[in-house]
């Protein structure tokens, strides 16, 4: 994995760890996702279309397929990752996404695009997925779902890691999917991304249709958000997808979960009073997961 494609996957992992404390602080459902959709056509129209101008017309059915299964693996991921943000914490839901998602996205490149890391790069792949957990609260974080007296709490947490482990299977599919879009397929990242969002509006729709007053309410009060989220997401996975090009998928997957080290900070999580030490310990082995990477 070359340093070039380290940086861009660094800045990506900054930009998805902004416009994920955009969404949970705006709390929405699936209008929030509709709103960020259709400001996303909007803002990146320019160079999306000047993009798809040579390029789309030498399209076959393949690359179309393709762009429709993103496209809907993406649609299904905002709303179980949003679905997570209502019914549990960010801190919970977020690290379990992210550590979950790696994992078998790196599987899945080995399996499908014969993509082996060497040891280092697997030494890589753990160090990453357990500085997860432990900025995450390690330890306490099991003691708060399995031990906790409070019920409700534990009732909360237990959600978070479910709906956070369905939100890490969705990730490695359209990471896969994506990943050989841009790597065999030769798709323009760029491309990859702004019409797999056009593709996910037609399914978005019908729910908007049924609830025309709901989605009225929610963009008065939740659309600074959702143009945060419309900004800078989009830019965060295509400089993902322009470092998979330039690197195996398997390496470039975890590396972009730096992006929960980059949550904690913006949260004001890492050096809070409690578990200073695990969080601490988990950043430092989060970093040497990166590197490690970055060798291997």
């Amino acid at each position: 994995m070359s340093w070039f494609a380290l940086a861009l996957v660094l800045v990506a992992a900054l930009l998805h760890a902004a416009w994920n404390v955009a969404a949970k602080k705006a709390g929405g459902n699936h209008h929030f996702v509709l709103m960020g959709a259709l400001l996303i056509v909007v803002i990146w129209a320019p160079l999306g279309l000047w993009v798809a101008w040579d390029a789309v017309p030498r399209w076959g059915l393949r690359e179309w397929l393709l762009i429709v299964a993103s496209g809907i693996t993406h649609l299904v991921y905002f709303n179980v990752l949003l679905k997570g943000y209502r019914e549990s914490d960010l801190t919970v839901v977020y690290p379990v996404a992210r550590g979950t998602g790696p994992l078998l996205s790196s599987v899945g490149a080995m399996l499908l695009l014969s993509e082996w890391p060497s040891a280092v790069g697997l030494a890589g792949l753990a160090g990453i997925v357990g500085g997860i957990w432990l900025i995450a609260g390690g330890p306490a974080l099991w003691h708060k779902a399995h031990e906790a007296h409070d019920p409700a709490q534990r009732a909360r947490v237990r959600a978070g890691l479910g709906w956070g482990a369905l939100t890490g299977v969705l990730i490695a599919g359209y990471t896969l999917i994506d990943g050989y879009a841009v790597k065999v397929m030769l798709i323009s990242p760029i491309l990859v991304d702004y019409f797999g969002n056009l593709a996910r509006i037609p399914f978005m729709l019908p729910s908007y249709w049924k609830d025309r007053a709901g989605f009225r309410a929610a963009w008065r009060s939740q659309w600074p958000y959702a143009l945060v989220m419309a900004t800078i997401s989009p830019l965060a996975y295509v400089l993902v997808l322009y470092a998979a090009q330039r690197a195996p998928l398997s390496h470039v997957a975890p590396a972009r979960e730096v992006s929960m080290l980059f949550a904690a900070l913006i949260g004001g999580r890492l050096l809070g009073e409690a578990d200073r030490g695990w969080r601490l310990a988990g950043a430092a082995l989060m970093a040497a997961g990166v590197i490690a990477l970055a060798m291997g």
